[in-house]
């Protein structure tokens, strides 16, 4: 049987507004028509520190006016969750995806994101990564998150997705409770390994569990689209 397509995208080390920019373009063309790929696979390291909150919230006036003081951006988003980071160190991957070709439901698509993070991790020699049901949505070690999970499905089709800390300076999140999760802590790849770890470095690996995963292939082209 023949697996569906993912279009692979990889734009490397940019402004968080870039790549939100991209999956604005990508939800609408999948919304309007859907084509012979089941989406887009975007993947970026954030240029610079960005908090977001989701559609909980999460900060108050107070918090953003004391974040952007920071030297952060502060942005809302229509995904679910509450306050997270997002900063250079960081894998970002938004898979906008049409869940129909890939037999998918909303919960299906955040179990196979989580168990990408958890594979990932294992492929770098932390078998102790998990997955934990809500509200403790995404991966952790212990009580350490290292993956947050927040996504948006409309029409079928899914936004944003995950952040996973690979060489993150954690000291950001010490801003906020994190996720609204009071009494956990954030860790990383490079924190756990005791090594630096890029995001360059986990990109192959994580491709790898991305498509055991959701048993697609990934095709790429130079244009992002």
């Amino acid at each position: 049987m023949l697996q569906p397509a993912v279009r692979l995208v990889w734009l490397s080390q940019v402004p968080y507004a870039e790549l939100l920019a991209l999956q604005q373009r990508w939800l609408l063309r999948l919304q309007a028509e859907p084509g012979p790929e089941a989406g887009a696979l975007l993947l970026c390291e954030p240029a610079g520190p960005v908090y977001t909150t989701g559609l909980r919230g999460g900060l108050t006036s107070e918090d953003t006016a004391r974040l952007r003081a920071l030297g952060a951006e502060v942005r809302p988003l229509g995904r679910g969750g509450l306050a997270t980071f997002h900063g250079p160190g960081q894998l970002l991957c938004h898979p906008v995806l049409n869940l129909r070709p890939l037999g998918l439901r909303l919960r299906a698509h955040v179990a196979a994101l989580e168990a990408c993070a958890v594979r990932l991790c294992e492929l770098l020699g932390l078998p102790g990564a998990r997955a934990r049901p809500p509200p403790y949505t995404g991966v952790w070690l212990g009580e350490r998150k290292i993956c947050a999970i927040g996504v948006r499905c409309g029409r079928h089709v899914t936004s944003h997705g995950l952040a996973l800390n690979c060489s993150t300076d954690l000291t950001w999140f010490e801003h906020i409770v994190p996720c609204g999760l009071v009494g956990t802590g954030v860790t990383s790849l490079s924190e756990e390994l005791q090594r630096h770890v890029t995001v360059d470095e986990v990109i192959p690996r994580f491709l790898e569990a991305f498509k055991e995963t959701y048993k697609c292939t990934l095709t790429s082209e130079d244009s992002p689209s």
